[in-house]
């Protein structure tokens, strides 16, 4: 463990995220610590959540990023609950969780792996412990935003969003509170030094995006109020899409023990997957990697309509820009960062 972590933080070291912002030129205040994060997911939907949450553990666990909460956007308590198996599991039991109580309704379900969370052991006890006792009292998701925002440094914390954006939009419609006196939008100005999003389809005409369109309320709200002077970098789709995770690969990965989730997930009865694509773990590397393993478009602005259709308009005064595929060996390379992640025990 502590040589693959050594190798990766050697690799990371002086590459942590580019994101230039827009700022006031009199603002001098500029945060250089490790990325502050916080991972927005629609967890118990596919396991890519899953291997984003885990690089992200791991990332922390050498001192490369701190991971200041967990935002579950997929409506209902039990979609919390496998994510407080996945922090005490990874020995991050004290990271906060918040939940969405107004989100997608009905939002389709590619791999429901709620009950691995009750899965016992040959005595009959839970498998994997959890650490929060009642789950309806955990905060809704925008609330959990503006505590943690509210407490970071200014221009500090880098908003990982693998999901739907309903929590985000319910932060930038948010007032002031007792954690602070700015409205939503400019706590984001204010805190937050840029935002890695899965999601947005460029330079593939007539495609619409499927998180996005899943809410496109939230969405709408979403990007009509992200301020424009906080970054975007946005992961496309057909950028995870190439580095695929075969499931007799996780299974050999994790051979070391069966007390894992994720093993867990894929042993469980009735489990179908041909390989599962990265898409979520690509925006979580970017965030705590740097620019530098990405090849990236030109700034500019993102659009999107009422048909979830985005549109990237080039500029140089721009605030967003996009990953973009690159080739098999570059997948595999990626695909590599995983899958060591996985073998560490």
């Amino acid at each position: 463990m502590k040589k693959y972590l050594s190798i990766l933080a050697i690799l990371c070291a002086g590459c942590f995220a580019s994101c230039t912002r827009i700022d006031n030129p009199e603002d001098t205040g500029v945060y250089t610590g490790v990325p502050l994060v916080i991972i927005d997911t629609d967890i118990v939907a596919s396991t890519d959540d899953l291997f984003a949450l885990e690089m992200l553990y791991r990332y922390e666990d050498q001192g490369l990023c701190k991971l200041l909460g967990v935002v579950v956007d997929r409506e209902g308590e039990d979609n919390a609950v496998f994510a407080d198996v996945m922090n005490t599991y990874f020995g991050h039991g004290d990271v906060p969780i918040g939940l969405a109580r107004e989100s997608v309704k009905d939002s389709e379900v590619f791999t429901d792996y709620r009950k691995v969370a009750d899965v016992k052991d040959a005595g009959g006890q839970p498998l994997f412990r959890r650490s929060v006792g009642d789950y309806a009292a955990l905060p809704d998701g925008y609330q959990l935003y503006r505590r943690l925002l509210a407490s970071q440094p200014d221009h500090s914390v880098s908003i990982v969003s693998v999901g739907f954006v309903s929590c985000l939009a319910g932060l930038l419609q948010s007032g002031a509170d007792g954690y602070s006196e700015l409205n939503g939008i400019d706590l984001v100005r204010k805190k937050v030094k840029c935002i890695y999003i899965q999601g947005g389809v460029f330079d593939e005409p007539g495609k619409s995006d499927y998180n996005f369109g899943q809410g496109m309320p939230f969405s709408l709200t979403f990007f009509n109020l992200w301020p424009e002077d906080v970054p975007m970098m946005f992961s496309p789709g057909k950028v995870g899409r190439t580095v695929r995770y075969a499931p007799e690969d996780v299974i050999a990965d994790i051979s070391w023990t069966d007390c894992h989730p994720i093993k867990q997930v894929y042993l469980m009865d009735g489990f179908e997957d041909t390989g599962q694509k990265m898409w979520d773990v690509m925006p979580v590397i970017q965030a705590i990697e740097g620019d530098g393993g990405f090849v990236l478009s030109e700034t500019g602005y993102v659009s999107i309509d009422e048909n979830a259709f985005t549109t990237f308009t080039s500029s140089a005064t721009g605030n967003c820009r996009y990953q973009k595929p690159v080739d098999e060996a570059w997948s595999q390379a990626k695909l590599e960062i995983i899958r060591s992640v996985n073998r560490i025990h």
